[in-house]
């Protein structure tokens, strides 16, 4: 089942597509403005994103431009009723990967979404660095062929860690990627990278996670890997 963000300040109008979209199987969290909406982002895995350009608190091209800043690529498919060429080509310019002007019919947003989905499932669907492995699509760690539990903050931690492999990350990063501007107490990083080297880098296994000392973190180990397939 694909995963949805509708972040739209009209109530009526997300119910209606909420609904819509629950018709078509598609899990859709909400959100009724920006900050509320870029948290959310922050905090979960999407498939799509609907994005409405005029909200509350932060804009939907301020929110765009945010998560892109962040790394994040889930496509975002800006709803507006702005229907300009300069309108939309802002909109691309900030991230957005379609645009849809209001009004339009549910049938046309459904194949819009679909094809969005379509594409980012044609991404990295698995991230691998010798014999430690995460699903992207399940967000399933193994290790050695050995399932590991991680809590989602670990999952995160652990995801960018092996995006920049052999590269190291600075603490600032890691806080930004994963906190967002919600920035966690000094020692928070901390505690979650113990845990995390605990249960990724276990007795017998080959070390993987480091400490930069006056920098961050990486994942680096001897030789060449492929690290995503």
């Amino acid at each position: 089942m694909l995963k949805a963000l509708l972040v739209e300040d009209d109530i009526d109008l997300a119910t209606a597509l909420i609904d819509y979209m629950s018709l078509e199987e598609i899990e859709c969290d909400f959100a009724a403005d920006g900050q509320v909406g870029y948290n959310l982002i922050m905090a979960n895995r999407y498939d799509v994103i609907v994005l409405d350009l005029n909200l509350p608190k932060i804009e939907g091209l301020v929110v765009c431009e945010r998560i892109r800043e962040r790394g994040i690529e889930t496509p975002v498919l800006m709803l507006t009723a702005r229907d300009t060429l300069d309108d939309k080509l802002q909109g691309f310019s900030h991230g957005a990967d379609d645009y849809l002007v209001k009004p339009f019919a549910m049938e046309e947003l459904m194949v819009r979404i679909q094809v969005l989905a379509k594409r980012r499932s044609g991404q990295v669907s698995k991230l691998r660095v010798a014999d430690l492995e995460l699903d992207m699509a399940q967000r399933k760690v193994t290790r050695a062929g050995q399932e590991i539990k991680l809590s989602p903050i670990a999952i995160k931690i652990l995801e960018l860690l092996m995006r920049e492999y052999p590269s190291g990350v600075s603490r600032e990063k890691i806080a930004l990627n994963v906190w967002g501007d919600e920035q966690p107490d000094s020692n928070s990083l901390k505690v979650h990278m113990f845990n995390l080297r605990k249960q990724i880098d276990k007795e017998g296994l080959e070390p993987l996670i480091h400490t930069l000392p006056g920098y961050g973190f990486a994942i680096q180990r001897q030789g060449n890997d492929e690290t995503a397939s």
